[in-house]
């Protein structure tokens, strides 16, 4: 009966959505190392922590109130809470029994249910006794105010912040990469601390003259002097004496020295691990981000954009000198090879990345980039540089959603705007970062005042914002030229003035901002008026 019930809630647990949910949250609050749930909990048990033990230190020569029991309370709740969840998270019993009895269906073997429950003991127990956990408990027994030598254990306290610092677990990681050369360190000096200590007895006792009273007095001043501290409070007198002092000394240098180069190795070698780490974080905290792939001149200026707009952006180039400068401006760069699946998995392009930018000087590099990328993620928007015109069919068929033609385009512009200064001078003040002028897609809609009617009728001119072309779908216009394919639409560059607006055009318009937001207005204007009227009818 017991078995029967045991296996019941087990498989209960297991397929519970309600459980699963409370249980992930509580793995986030405490042990995900990636929530923003846990880096709002460890400052707040930061904070606690701190706040109790000032509260404990004022309570030695201080009277205080009955709201700093209340609080003492709160905060030994607090951390018996703790204590519990980490305990209950550190292992699913549910689990554990499970996957017992499906190995002895599996054996043929009778299942029992003690084995079981000496595993989940077994388990449980090896939390318990962990170092951080007996400090959980050390840290709650100070709150038991009958017994105030309990008050000793007040530092175990100023411990827990190590749970929550990550600096701090950063240090504990990198000596515990060194643990052998630590240890082997350790019994060195605990070898010249002993023989020091015993030589120094030997010679400074006081039937010799000296002032060293007990084999204590000896270890004290050996720690004192390996350490080069050196109090002077007990001083050799004796020519021996002086001897071992002097070696010591010597021998302490080497075991600071020796200790220097340990901590220093071990950070060089964990640092940039560190800083991988960091920087994996920093991705994985991006949202609607875009990967940018060659920091070149065209890369560093769509960068510079995309920051001046904050908006979330990778950078991935193999020039060591491309990513320092992306670094040195603050962006999130990666040193690598933007082809490889698994950079472009790091940068994003699976969680939180929406758009790719191939902006390399090689139409072959990007040709690879935009394949990888449309294999990786088959939504993801891929926006491709083009240098050559033969090269644009490969990387649309390589997956490319639009392409990017810069030469091309300034040629464009210059035959097309060549002798008319109002155009050129929109053109200077974006590319001079004029925060002034922009260009602006406007999209034509159903009744607006603009529907129907051609460009020469539109006369833009009379709203200080230069057509620089349309993007439609319309197959009316499929025989005009001057029209360049896009995935599911043509851009037609500087239309002539017989052009005619149908609802879902795209205006893609130059000029200041005054002049944008105006007729932006007027098409919104014109639409909720026409609609009104018709709805009145």
């Amino acid at each position: 009966m017991l078995t029967r019930l045991t296996l019941y809630l087990a498989y209960s647990f297991k397929t519970s959505t309600r459980y699963q949910i409370i249980k992930t949250f509580f793995y986030d609050l405490l042990e995900n190392p990636h929530s923003r749930l846990k880096s709002g909990f460890d400052v707040f048990m930061i904070v606690l922590v701190i706040s109790s033990v000032f509260s404990l230190i004022y309570e030695v020569q201080n009277e205080v109130g009955i709201w700093a029991v209340y609080f003492e309370h709160f905060v030994v709740f607090i951390f018996i809470s703790e204590y519990l969840l980490r305990a209950w998270l550190y292992s699913d019993i549910h689990n554990l029994i499970i996957k017992h009895y499906e190995n002895s269906e599996y054996l043929g073997i009778p299942f029992r249910l003690h084995k079981v429950f000496t595993l989940i003991i077994s388990s449980k127990l090896s939390y318990i006794f962990s170092p951080s956990a007996i400090i959980d408990i050390l840290a709650i027994l100070p709150g038991y105010r009958p017994l105030r030598i309990l008050r000793i254990f007040l530092i175990f306290r100023l411990f827990k912040l190590l749970r929550y610092s990550q600096s701090t677990q950063m240090f504990i990681g990198v000596l515990s990469s060194k643990r052998f050369e630590l240890t082997t360190l350790a019994f060195l000096m605990g070898f010249l601390i002993f023989i020091a200590s015993t030589a120094i007895y030997m010679f400074e006792n006081q039937n010799m003259g000296g002032q060293i009273t007990d084999l204590y007095d000896a270890f004290y001043w050996a720690v004192v002097t390996i350490s080069t501290v050196g109090y002077g409070d007990i001083t050799p007198a004796t020519t021996g004496g002086r001897l071992v002092t002097t070696a010591l000394i010597i021998s302490g240098l080497g075991v600071l020295a020796f200790f220097t180069s340990i901590i220093v190795a071990a950070f060089n070698e964990k640092m940039s691990e560190f800083q991988d780490e960091r920087l994996q974080v920093r991705i994985e905290k991006c949202t609607n981000s875009t990967i940018l792939c060659g920091f070149g001149r065209v890369g560093q200026e769509i960068a510079q954009q995309l920051y001046a707009t904050k908006l979330n952006f990778v950078v991935i180039d193999q020039n060591e000198q491309h990513i320092a400068l992306a670094q040195k401006k603050g962006y999130i760069a990666l040193h690598d090879d933007a082809t490889k699946n698994t950079v472009l998995e790091q940068a994003g392009i699976n969680h939180g990345a929406n758009t790719i930018l191939c902006t390399t000087g090689d139409d072959v590099t990007n040709v690879y980039i935009t394949l990888t990328s449309r294999y990786l993620n088959p939504d993801i928007n891929i926006i491709s540089r083009a240098n050559r015109e033969d090269n644009v069919k490969k990387l649309y068929q390589a997956g490319a959603n639009y392409i990017v033609q810069p030469f091309t385009a300034a040629g464009l512009l210059a035959v097309e705007y060549i002798g008319q200064p109002v155009a050129f001078e929109a053109i200077h003040g974006i590319l001079h970062d004029n925060k002034d002028v922009q260009i602006e897609a406007l999209t034509i809609s159903k009744n607006c005042f603009l529907d129907g009617i051609s460009l020469k009728e539109a006369n833009f001119d009379q709203y200080k914002a230069r057509l620089m072309g349309i993007v439609s779908a319309n197959p009316i216009h499929a025989k005009r030229r001057n029209r360049y394919k896009l995935r599911n639409q043509h851009f037609y560059f500087n239309p002539d003035p017989k052009f005619v607006l149908h609802e879902g055009d795209i205006l893609v318009l130059f000029g200041r901002q005054l002049s944008v937001d105006h007729l932006q207005d007027l098409i919104e204007t014109s639409r909720l008026r026409r609609k009104t009227r018709w709805t009145t009818n």
